[in-house]
This record gives C-alpha cells, sequence and structure tokens, in this order.
C-alpha cells in the first residue's frame, strides 16, 4: 500500500467522522487530561514544553500494544535500527550514530531505574500493565544527565490501589505464539497499604527457520513479574511510599536475526542455516523505592532509589551457514545503583525543583569468537617487498598465498570490566513574570568517574599452507606463515587500568508566551551531553582516552486546545548542532589497529505535529507527522584508513514518519481500532556510497476489532494487515537480510473483576 495511498484513505476516514460529528451532540465532560512526568514533576501534557510523545494505558489496550517496538513504530520521528536492536529519536540512534563511544545517547527507564543500553532489545520493556510510555525528543542532560543526549524513553508501571480489581489475558497469534498474563491487587490495610502484582508469559517460535538445526531460529520464552507496595501511613500523613520489584527472563533470538535471500520467496518462507545458536538470554532483577514527603504547602522532598542486576548471554553464527566456521558468545553482567534527591517547590509564581544524583555501575563484558579475517593481500605483498622483490613479483606471489588462505581463522577471547561512577547537581523550574510571559531554565553539573581495562588473546585457529606444496617458493610461504601469525599475535595484549573523570555544565533556558489559557509558544536552548571514556587499542596493547561530545539544541514549540478542549494540535521544531562526535577509526598497522577518537561535525533539523481529536465518546482519532534531516558536516580522519563521512546522512534516520489512528464504538459492545504508521527511506550504514545501503519505505497498517459483554472482552486483530514486505537492514555479498515482520493474525481473551 502506497504512501499516498494511506494518506488519502485516512484523509477520507477524518472528514468522514468529521461530518458525522456536526450532526452529533457531544459529551464536554468526557476529556482526561495527560500528565507528564517524566520530567520529575507532574505536569499536563500541554504545559510541557519539551517534545513527548504519550501512550497511555488506554490507547495500549485500544490498538493492542505488546511491545515497546510498536509504539516506536507508531511515533513521530522515531525508527528501529537493525529490528528489536535500538531505535533512533530525530534520526539520532540509542548507542550512537558512528561506531563511537561506550554510553548510550537515550536511555530507557522503567519506573526511575535506567536500563543498560545493553539490553534495549531484550529487556522488560513489554507493556502489560504499563500506566504510560512517554518517549522525549531532544535532549534531556539537565534532568537525566549524561546518557539523555538525543531523548529518553520513560516507562510507569501501575500503581497499586485501595480497590480490589483483577484482570487476565490470554493472546493466540500466528508464528506459534502464546501469550498470558495476569494483574491486581487492593488493600492489605485499608487506606495505608495496598498491593499489585502483574506477570505475564509470551513465547514464540516467530517466522524464521533454521534448516541446518531444524529449529525455530527466533524462539522466544519470556516471563515477567511485577510486584509493587503503596503506603500512606495515617501517622505520617504527608508520606507516600511505593516499593517496587521486577524479575524478568527472557529466552530469544539474538537481538537482530536474519534470514537467507537466496531463495526468490524469501518473505513468505523465511530460513537460516547457522549451525551455531543465534539467540540471547536475558536475566534482570530491579528493585525501586520512591519517597515523597510533604514538608510543607506547596513544598515536597522527593527520594528515589533504585538497584538493578541484570545479566545478559549472547551467542550467534558468524558466518551463517551450516559449517562450523565462525562464532562468539557474549556473557555481559550489569549492577547498578542509583540515588536521586529532590526538593521541590509549587508557589504562584515559581515553580521548580533541586536536586542530587548519585550513580554506580560495575560492568563486566566478556567475549569469546571464532572468526574469519580476510587475508591482508597488500600486507603480504609489503612483507615480500621487504625480502627484495618486485612490487609485481610481490604481488603475483601474494595472491598465490592468499589462494591458498584466502581467511585468517581466528580464535579470540577478551575481558572488558568497566565501573561507572556519576554524582550531579540539578536545578530546573519555571518563573511567572506576568500571566503571559514566563521564563524556563535549568542547569546541572554533572562529575563522571569511568575505570576501564581490557584483556585481550587472539589465536590462530586454522592450518597454514604447507610451504613444500609451493616448490622453489617453500621457504617465502614459510616466511609469510610467520607473518600471519605476527598479525595474530598484535591481536593480543592488555591496556593498563586507565581511570578518567569528566565535569561538565549543562544549561538550560527558554521563554514561554501563554497567548490564552488554551494556546501557548515557547523557545527553548539546551545543551546535550555524552561523557569522554577510554577505549583500548589491543594492536598497540595501548588505552587512548577521547573527549565528550555536546550539542546545542533549538527548539521552539506550540501547545493548543480547540474545540472546547476535545481538539488537542501540538508541534515542536528543532536545530541541533553537533560538535566533537566520537567515531572508531583504524590506525593503519593491522586490523586490530583501532580506537575511538572524537571527529565529527553535524546538524540536524525538523520537526513533529501531533493532532488528537474526540469527536464525541464513541469516535477519536489522531495524527502525528515527523521530519528530520541529518547530515555529517565535517567527519574526517586522515590517518590509518582514511573516513570522511561529511555530506553523508544518518543511518536510520528516516526524513518523514507519519501515524495515525481511528477508534469507532458502535452497536451494543462493539470497538474498532485502525492504525497505521509510515517510515520514509533510511540507509541501514554510514559508509561510502551511502545509496548502496538504501532501505525503501514501508507502510504498517493494523487494527483490532473487539467485542465487550458484562466482564469479558473478545478481540481479533491484525497487525501489518496488508502483508507489507520490507527490509530492515540487508547484507547483500552473504544474501542475507533482517526482515520486518509479517503479517499477524491472533484472537484475545480479557477479563476483568
Amino acid at each position: 500500500m502506497s504512501r499516498s495511498n494511506v494518506v488519502c484513505a485516512s484523509t477520507i476516514a477524518v472528514l468522514a467522522l468529521s461530518n458525522a460529528a456536526v450532526a452529533q451532540p457531544v459529551d464536554a465532560t468526557m476529556e482526561t487530561e495527560i500528565i507528564v512526568t517524566g520530567e520529575k514533576v507532574a505536569r499536563s501534557l500541554q504545559d510541557t514544553a519539551a517534545s513527548v510523545a504519550v501512550t497511555t494505558d488506554e490507547r495500549l489496550e485500544e490498538e493492542n500494544i505488546q511491545s515497546l517496538q510498536e509504539i516506536i513504530q507508531r511515533t513521530a520521528n522515531m525508527a528501529e535500527t537493525y529490528g528489536a536492536a535500538g531505535f533512533t529519536i530525530r534520526g539520532i540512534a540509542n548507542r550512537g550514530v558512528s561506531s563511537g563511544g561506550d554510553a548510550p545517547l537515550a536511555t530507557i527507564y522503567l519506573d526511575g531505574a535506567a536500563l543498560p543500553d545493553g539490553i534495549v532489545g531484550a529487556g522488560p520493556t513489554d507493556t502489560w500493565d504499563l500506566a504510560q510510555i512517554e518517549i522525549f525528543r531532544g535532549p534531556q542532560s539537565t534532568l537525566q544527565g549524561l546518557n539523555a543526549l538525543a531523548g529518553a524513553i520513560v516507562l510507569r508501571s501501575q500503581d497499586p490501589t485501595f480497590h480490589w480489581d483483577l484482570k487476565g489475558r490470554a493472546i493466540l497469534s500466528e508464528g506459534d505464539t502464546t501469550s498470558f498474563a495476569l494483574a491486581g491487587g487492593g488493600p492489605l490495610v485499608a487506606d495505608e497499604l495496598a498491593f499489585r502484582l502483574a506477570a505475564e508469559k509470551r513465547d514464540s517460535d516467530n517466522f524464521i527457520h533454521n534448516d541446518t538445526r531444524n529449529t525455530p531460529e527466533e524462539p522466544l520464552d519470556s516471563t515477567n513479574v511485577r510486584a509493587k507496595l503503596l503506603w500512606t501511613p495515617d501517622a505520617l500523613p504527608a508520606l507516600e511510599a511505593r516499593l517496587g520489584y521486577t524479575h524478568f527472563k527472557k529466552q530469544a533470538g539474538y537481538t537482530f536475526t536474519y534470514a537467507s535471500t537466496a531463495a526468490p520467496d524469501y518473505y513468505d518462507d523465511r530460513v537460516a542455516y547457522g549451525d551455531y545458536p543465534n539467540s540471547s538470554d536475558t536475566r534482570a532483577d530491579i528493585v525501586n523505592l520512591e519517597l515523597d514527603y510533604e514538608i510543607a504547602d506547596r513544598t515536597s522532598l522527593s527520594a528515589v532509589s533504585n538497584y538493578s542486576d541484570v545479566d545478559l548471554r549472547r551467542t550467534y553464527d558468524g558466518d551463517n551457514t551450516a559449517q562450523p566456521v565462525s562464532y562468539g558468545i557474549n556473557p555481559a553482567r550489569y549492577k547498578t545503583f542509583s540515588q536521586e534527591l529532590r526538593l521541590h517547590h509549587d508557589a504562584d509564581w515559581v515553580k521548580g525543583l533541586i536536586g542530587a544524583y548519585y550513580y554506580h555501575r560495575d560492568q563486566q563484558t566478556n567475549s569469546e569468537s571464532r572468526t574469519l579475517v580476510p587475508t591482508p593481500t597488500n600486507q603480504v605483498s609489503l612483507l615480500l617487498q621487504g625480502a627484495g622483490f618486485d612490487a609485481a613479483t610481490a604481488g603475483q606471489l601474494a595472491n598465490l598465498y592468499v589462494n591458498a588462505l584466502p581467511t585468517i581463522p581466528v580464535q579470540y577471547s577478551a575481558d572488558m570490566p568497566m565501573t561507572v561512577e556519576t554524582m550531579a547537581l540539578f536545578t530546573d523550574g519555571r518563573v511567572e513574570l506576568t500571566d503571559q510571559f514566563s521564563v524556563l531554565a535549568g542547569l546541572r553539573y554533572d562529575h563522571e568517574r569511568n575505570t576501564v581495562t581490557v584483556t585481550q588473546t587472539a589465536t590462530f585457529a586454522g592450518t597454514f599452507p604447507d610451504p613444500a606444496a609451493f616448490g622453489a617458493y617453500a621457504p617465502l610461504i614459510t616466511a609469510i606463515n610467520g607473518g600471519v601469525q605476527g598479525l595474530v599475535d598484535q591481536a593480543s595484549g592488555a591496556t593498563p587500568r586507565s581511570t578518567r573523570n569528566f565535569n561538565a555544565w549543562l544549561p538550560k533556558l527558554g521563554a514561554e508566551w501563554a497567548w490564552t489559557d488554551d494556546l501557548s509558544t515557547t523557545f527553548l536552548v539546551q545543551r546535550g551531553y555524552r561523557s569522554g571514556g577510554t577505549t583500548a587499542n589491543t594492536a598497540r596493547s595501548q588505552a587512548f582516552s577521547y573527549d565528550p561530545e555536546f550539542t546545542w539544541n533549538y527548539e521552539l514549540s506550540l501547545r493548543s486546545q480547540w474545540l472546547d478542549g476535545r481538539l488537542t494540535l501540538n508541534a515542536n521544531a528543532y536545530y541541533i548542532d553537533w560538535k566533537d562526535q566520537q567515531t572508531t577509526v583504524n590506525f593503519g598497522l593491522n586490523l586490530y589497529d583501532y580506537h575511538t577518537v572524537n571527529a565529527g561535525k553535524s546538524h540536524v533539523y525538523g520537526g513533529e505535529v501531533e493532532l488528537t481529536h474526540k469527536i464525541r465518546a464513541d469516535i477519536d482519532w489522531y495524527a502525528s507527522l515527523g521530519h528530520t534531516r541529518t547530515k555529517f558536516d565535517e567527519f574526517q580522519t586522515n590517518v590509518g584508513s582514511a573516513t570522511d563521512l561529511s555530506g553523508l546522512e544518518f543511518p536510520y534516520a528516516p526524513r518523514w514518519t507519519l501515524a495515525a489512528g481511528v477508534n469507532v464504538r458502535f452497536g451494543d459492545g462493539f470497538a474498532l481500532n485502525v492504525n497505521g504508521s509510515h517510515r520514509s527511506k533510511v540507509f541501514g550504514d554510514v559508509s561510502r556510497p551511502q545509496e548502496d545501503m538504501r532501505l525503501e519505505a514501508r507502510t504498517l497498517v493494523n487494527t483490532k476489532l473487539a467485542y465487550e459483554y458484562e466482564n469479558w472482552t473478545v478481540s481479533v486483530f491484525a497487525n501489518n494487515l496488508f502483508d507489507e514486505k520490507y527490509k530492515q537492514y540487508e547484507y547483500a555479498a552473504t544474501q542475507q537480510a533482517l526482515l520486518g515482520a509479517p503479517r499477524v493474525v491472533g484472537v484475545m481473551l480479557e477479563g476483568r473483576l
């Protein structure tokens, strides 16, 4: 289905519904105000200047949204990268746009706990019993610190209540997919202590079959359990405490799973051939404690404590063939503790907070792999020229050797412990100078201390060419074998323990003009930040440092409501100036001679428009439009293997994103939802020529039809209704691709007490 058809269909549907509303009465009391909490205060969406897309629990249910990835697909100026491996916000990937740096550029928070970026595609981000998802587009560095240069995603689970409730859900869909979920709770002590429990079990074979191992290539077996306590003691009526615990286990395919494109019908018959499992196993335990205490009228104190222990193990087949050629094992362990203390004040003319923050993460990452490294013909030729051969003869002999040993099998192992400690002081607030004009300001001082050590070993894991098979050249082949062994040995080494400190001032300043109670504009300038760090160059057995990178973000926002609050039109326009971008560069000694440097300068601009309209109690619709332009202005390294990315676009940065949806409730208990999203073409990598990595535009349409009777609801749904066939990445040289999910049809049964 083409983009123009989707736009036309959406326009016709909207006009038809609008016309129908003219003759129908409207219930002016049916509006529910959306409250945003991700900026550490509770304020309405219309009072939030930052560009934030909010998905409520009501919308999660209406559209049968089961995962964070589905929300990313339907949000303006967002896109997935490599399947569920990551995402971009305004064209900026959460793990960086140019293969450099260790810290993420956007972070996911679950009930205040920052999830390690390594589990973005494998962590507890399913939406069962979530209260709200808030996606902040643009830097959140003043409030969130160093890991929010691109933005932040804030997930909030449902809080306990002082009335009993219970709900359950069962889903059966294509791909042998099942999901069973329960949630509920109530008071343990009337009006003082309440609890809530939520659990979901999901299983699936998904759609790629491994013909070599005769097993699903991306199976899913996940269990997500959350428990929460709410305490509002009579003895301390100003205190509210929430204690939460999340336990998550997931066995699944690798973060991104390739299918073979060798067959002409690979979209309909998805197969893989790797002999080694492509898998990821995740275990996460997260504890959250939130305390709110009202010190005086309009003044309160908040404390947020988080501890998480995340264990992740990934395995992959490096060659994706039936032969035992290449594989990898990547275990990782993250232990994280954070503590935040905030003082809030909400007076008539000044509203704001001051806070202190502490963060500590112990990270242990390891890797073991067997890899095929292309034999470097040029280096073999140079070795022969050094022995006295002319260039032509050396080239001929090098080609003979490479024909005998086209790739070098190398067995790797590496140990990379890291400790990150952050301390910060911050403030954020608003001063109302008149009834219409307000000044917005914020400032953060961020101090980070990170320590890293890297130990790596590499051994030759194959058989060298037999010198005797080369006749008179046997001594030369023996020498070349020794040279190749030396190349492999250069990849072994250890970098000394390296500790670096980073300090950053992160200001924010803006002004708001409230034209009416329902119309306001804001201009805001703020600084984004990602800290520097240390990378290990194994070829040189040295640790090399790189500096922080910074952005300045200039943003203009519009907040408006019309038709007595039933129609909301919000928009943001932005420009980002980005300097000292971090990138990984090879310095020319050999394939292992690389580390991270600061080499880039870029700019990004665009905007979002989001519209919601509740025509009447039984009909509502929404639409969003995002536009982003990205460009590397200056991105050159002239050492080793020269890199010049100047003029290229960021990977997975669609210029246009479009989404729309409509809900219609009719008959006696029927509800219909239809929603669609469009993403323009993107580039799957940043390299020259970039057109070779072009991924075509795609349009997805989803629908759900539900029937509710008393406390039960039965639904049928279809995701990717028109079975759009699209790729999320293509590795043409090996006939492999990441394919978008096919059409999925399912049924769902829900019950409530």
